[in-house]
Formats: structure tokens, sequence, C-alpha cells
């Protein structure tokens, strides 16, 4: 049975349900087309090794992975389109907070602080975060430590606990915790945008037929306008999508070379 995974967006806990019902609708879909769709979602698979399995029918990725090890071994499906501040089409912006009393009012004012990030694969949390710091690095350093959280719902807990200054969390998780989890965004706030690029494309394995690329085009499209998902597609705020290729996500590979010609390669 080929693989499904979406363990992308997957908190608060009404955003997870509507995943997994997201999944039925859209399975159930795939398999009226002739393809040979999972029931549900795996869930025991972790993320990034999902995406490297020759089994992948349908998973999602961040793209600073998608440019740096993912190219040539999955295909692109589609990029999603979120109704969510920050979002303009599939292209999305990280937040950066701060903690609600802090004193920050621009981003030199961030210099020497503590930052925290999810983890340096993320471009989200990792990525456009160094994008925006880069230019005020000196000597290739600006934070006076960095810590490494796991996720983003870690990364705001730590800046509104005080055991770090700083984050740059996705605009779409920040937006689902804010709708559904308000508490935990209570003691922080945004100081900055950082710049757009293209979200986490949905992917398929490089193994999957054009044929069945082009069913899971058109079975994504359909499940997202169809009038009887709209309360699941609405708790994901999902609404549509954008087929982009292999030169939009180079725009991601091209921050990356930027921070280095700023000489500053890593968040230090």
């Amino acid at each position: 049975m080929p693989l499904a995974s979406l363990a992308m967006y997957v908190s608060p806990p009404p955003i997870e349900e509507a995943t997994r019902l997201f999944w039925k609708a859209l399975g159930d879909r795939l398999r009226g087309y002739g393809l040979d769709a999972p029931g549900a979602l795996d869930e025991t698979v972790a993320y990034n090794e999902a995406w490297f399995r020759p089994d992948l029918l349908f998973g999602q990725t961040c793209g600073y992975p998608y440019v740096q090890h993912l190219r040539g071994r999955v295909q692109l499906v589609a990029t999603p389109v979120y109704d969510l501040p920050g979002c303009d089409g599939p292209h999305k912006c990280s937040f950066i907070i701060v903690n609600a009393r802090s004193s920050a009012s621009s981003l030199d004012d961030l210099r020497g602080m503590r930052a925290a990030i999810n983890e340096p694969g993320s471009n989200s949390g990792y990525n456009l975060f160094r994008a925006a710091v880069a230019p005020h690095a000196v000597d290739g350093r600006f934070f006076s430590s960095v810590i490494e959280t796991g996720g983003h719902r870690a990364s705001i807990d730590a800046v509104a606990s005080g055991a770090a200054d700083v984050a740059a969390i996705d605009c779409v998780t920040f937006g689902n915790t804010l709708r559904f989890d308000p508490d935990r965004v209570a003691a922080v706030r945004v100081l900055a945008e950082t710049t757009k690029g293209p979200g986490l494309p949905f992917i398929t394995s490089a193994l999957t037929s054009a044929k069945d690329l082009m069913i899971l085009r058109r079975t994504l499209a359909e499940t997202i306008g169809d009038p009887e998902l709209g309360g699941v597609c609405d708790t994901l705020s999902l609404k549509g999508i954008s087929l982009l290729g292999d030169s939009d996500y180079e725009a991601l590979a091209e921050l990356d070379r930027d921070a280095a010609r700023h000489g500053y390669p890593a968040i230090v």
C-alpha cells in the first residue's frame, strides 16, 4: 500500500483532526479515479523519513529541504494556498516574534539577544530568519546564543517563557495557534515579517507516473473546492493550490547563498 503522510501542520488539535478528515476525503476521491490510495494517513513514519520513501503517494515537505535534498528524489504536486495573515497566494513569510514585554522595536535591536530556532533545516524557522538577520550581522555574528527547540510551538514557548528572546515562526503555524490555542501566543508579539517565499509543497515520489501525478493534482483541487469539505478546509485555512516548479523554489536556495555573501552562513 502506498504511503500518505501529512505531518507538517498537525497542531493544535483541531488542525490535526481536520488534516485526517481532509485526507479521508482526498483518499476516497483518489480511489475513485483508480489510484491505490491508503484509507488513512500513516502517523508512525517520521515526517522527514516519509519524504524519501519510494512508496510515497502524497506528502508535504518544507521548501528548504526540498531545494537542499529532495530535488530529483520527489515530484512537486502543488503548493497549498492558505488564507492567513502573512500568506500571499502560495507564498508566505515568517513572523519574527519577541516577548510581549520586550523593548525591541527593530531587527537591529535584537543584536546580542538569545535566539530560538526550530531546526537548521527549516525554511520558516531558519532560512527566512537568517535572511532577515544577515544584513545586520557583524563579523558573522548577531545573537549572543542560539537554542534549537525542535518545533515552532516550542520556539513560541521559549520566547513566551523568557528562555529565548526571539524566534521566527511560520505564519501558518502562528495563525493556526492564534485561532485555536491563543493562550500560547498571548505572551509574545510580532516584531517583523521576513521576506516571503514559496510555501510547503505537496509532493509525491519520483516513481509516481505522470498520469497519476495529474490525477493527484486534479483530485487535490477538486477536494479543496468541494462544498461538503468547506468546514474542514476552513479549519485548515486551505483555499486552493498553485502549481509551482523548481525555478520558483530556487528562490529559497538563493536566500541561502545570499546569507553566505553577507558573511552569515549560519544563525549565530
